[in-house]
C-alpha cells in the first residue's frame, strides 16, 4: 500500500539497529509512503555512518544535528522537514504489527474526509481515562476542567500517531533543551489550549510493538528513582506532589495564555 500524501518522521538517536528494524517492518507490511524523512539528533559517529549505509536499501532524507538537542529539537526540526499533508510519527523503537496497514487506512479515510481531527493516536502504554466511541475501532478523547483523573492532560502523546503536517504552526513549537516528559507535556497542554482534537485507536497494543534490546536500550533514562520506591513516606510526598501538580496544570489551562515548560 502506497500513501502518498503521508510522510514517514522517525525521530532517531544512536539506535541503528533499531532504525533499520523499523524500516524493514514497514517494508515487510508493503507500506510505503510519500517520503521518509529520518531526524537525527547528533548520535555517534558509528550509528550516524550506519543510518547513512541504510539509505541504500531504504530510500529516506536525513536531517541531522551536529550536536544532541534533546526530542524537541529533533521533532521540530524532523517535522519542518515534512513536505506532505499528513505526517505519520514514529520513533525508532517501535515496528508496525500485521493490524496495522488496514487500520491506518481508516485513519487516513478519517483525517482526508473529517478537518476536525487534528491528530489520531495509534500506540498509548495506558488508555486515556475519558473516550467516547467514534468510529472503525476509534475514540474520541475528552477533555474538560473538571475531570479528576490526572491522565487527562497526556492528550497529546509522543508514540506513534498521525497528524496534520501543520502541527507546529497550530499547536507551537516543541520546546527544547527539556527531558522528554516536559516536552511531551508541554505539547500536550498546548494541544488542549488550542482546542486541539484528537481520536485513538482502543486496541492500545495492536499496531505497534515497542522493541527494547540489549544492545540498543530505551534512551530515556531520565525517569527519577522515587517513582518506584514503595516507602510510606515517599509514597506519601508522592500523592501530595501529583495532587499540587493536578491542581497547578488545571491552573494554567483555565487562566494563563501561554504554555511554558515549567509543568
Amino acid at each position: 500500500m502506497n500513501f502518498p500524501d503521508v510522510t514517514l518522521l522517525v525521530t532517531h538517536y544512536n539506535r541503528s539497529g533499531s532504525l533499520e528494524r523499523l524500516l524493514a517492518g514497514f517494508r515487510e507490511r508493503g507500506c510505503s509512503f510519500g517520503e521518509v524523512v529520518v531526524s537525527d539528533d547528533g548520535s555517534r559517529p558509528e550509528h550516524l555512518s550506519a543510518v547513512r549505509a541504510l539509505q541504500g536499501r531504504y530510500p529516506f532524507r536525513l536531517v541531522t544535528t551536529p550536536q544532541n538537542r534533546g526530542l524537541g529539537h529533533n521533532i521540530n526540526k524532523g517535522q519542518e522537514a515534512v513536505r506532505t499533508p499528513l505526517t505519520l510519527y514514529v520513533q525508532e523503537d517501535f515496528v508496525p504489527t500485521a493490524a496495522f496497514a488496514p487500520h491506518f487506512l481508516d485513519a487516513l479515510e478519517i483525517m482526508r474526509q473529517e478537518g476536525q481531527w487534528d491528530l489520531i493516536t495509534f500506540y498509548a502504554y495506558s488508555p486515556y481515562p475519558y473516550l467516547r466511541p467514534y468510529r472503525q475501532g476509534f475514540s474520541e478523547k475528552l477533555y474538560k476542567p473538571w475531570y479528576t483523573n490526572p491522565l487527562k492532560f497526556y492528550y497529546y502523546g509522543d508514540h506513534p500517531h498521525l497528524r496534520r503536517s501543520d502541527f507546529l504552526q497550530k499547536f507551537g513549537r516543541y520546546v527544547e533543551g527539556k527531558n522528554v516528559d516536559e516536552t511531551e507535556l508541554t505539547m500536550s497542554l498546548s494541544f488542549i489550549k488550542n482546542q486541539g482534537k484528537g481520536l485513538i485507536f482502543n486496541d492500545c497494543f495492536a499496531l505497534f510493538d515497542q522493541i527494547n534490546t540489549n544492545t540498543e536500550p530505551s534512551t530515556a533514562t531520565y525517569r527519577k528513582n522515587w517513582r518506584e520506591q514503595q516507602n510510606a513516606f515517599i509514597l506519601f510526598l508522592r500523592w501530595g506532589y501529583l495532587k499540587y501538580k493536578f491542581l497547578r496544570l488545571n491552573y494554567k489551562l483555565l487562566f494563563t495564555d501561554k504554555i511554558d515548560y515549567k509543568v
